[in-house]
């Protein structure tokens, strides 16, 4: 590959959550652009498995839990030793439980806040201190949602909007405290994306509805969500911080 083919060549990217819908799709583009994939989560067969069809040359993968602050640490220790730097951490994790707000447990909204909002605290904490300590900068990319912005009518989504409401305000400090060290910290924020977590969107009259809201006529695809992402980590962005993505087919633009 030549630098014009591969710009981000002898990159290292952490993408936690990277065997996901969208995070495959984001591994699959930095392989494309040049980088190091180093695919992080909790199921070993998952991580390995899209590890190999990238190519050993191109991705690793390194195991961790979301919800356990030491497991976070530990795998971006392991792929800070393993490969010398990070470069880049994108973060795909996501999860959702949908309930009415009178019904909401505990155990859900913890579950729900763990994963979406607290693990990218810690991940963007652990990442960060990898980076400040090689003096070289970097670049942090956190997978929101449109309801970052928007809560969601007649569906219970207290825990997921509060979430990732929390996480664009977090990228948004992420940004102003790194910003000395030379680390940008932005969010691609995506509506409904045809992945496996958007099922519950197939009923043909809830699908009807939604391609109603949406100006652009259309559900977003992962390539959609990995576009701006590559945005984010590449040249073009070097002036950007801050900022939340809305990859919406302009919801937000709407009232």
């Amino acid at each position: 590959m030549s630098e014009a083919t591969a710009p981000l060549k002898g990159k290292v990217a952490l993408v936690a959550g990277g065997y996901g819908g969208i995070g495959e799709a984001c591994a699959r583009a930095l392989v494309e652009q040049g980088a190091i994939a180093v695919i992080a989560g909790r199921d070993p067969g998952k991580a390995a498995a899209l590890a190999g069809a990238l190519g050993s040359a191109a991705a690793s993968f390194v195991l961790f839990d979301a919800r356990d602050v030491a497991s976070i640490r530990a795998a971006v220790s392991e792929t800070a030793s393993r490969h010398g730097r990070i470069d880049f951490l994108v973060n795909c994790l996501g999860t959702q439980q949908i309930e009415p707000l009178v019904e909401v447990t505990e155990e859900a909204f913890d579950r729900v806040l763990d994963v979406n909002l607290k693990a990218a605290m810690f991940l963007g904490q652990a990442v960060a201190r990898v980076q400040i300590a090689a003096g070289t900068g970097g670049r942090h990319v956190h997978l929101l949602s449109v309801r970052a912005a928007l809560g969601m009518r007649d569906r219970g989504y207290s825990s997921y909007c509060s979430s990732k409401g929390g996480l664009a305000l977090l990228v948004r400090q992420h940004a102003v405290e790194l910003a000395g060290a030379g680390i940008n910290v932005n969010g691609v924020a995506p509506t409904v994306v045809r992945t496996r977590m958007a099922s519950d969107w197939d009923d043909p009259e809830v699908h009807r509805r939604l391609l109603a809201r949406i100006p652009l006529g259309r559900i977003a695809e992962v390539d959609d969500v990995s576009g701006p992402v590559l945005f984010f980590v590449g040249p073009a962005s070097a002036f950007v911080t801050g900022q939340i993505l809305y990859v919406d087919g302009g919801i937000t633009a709407t009232q």
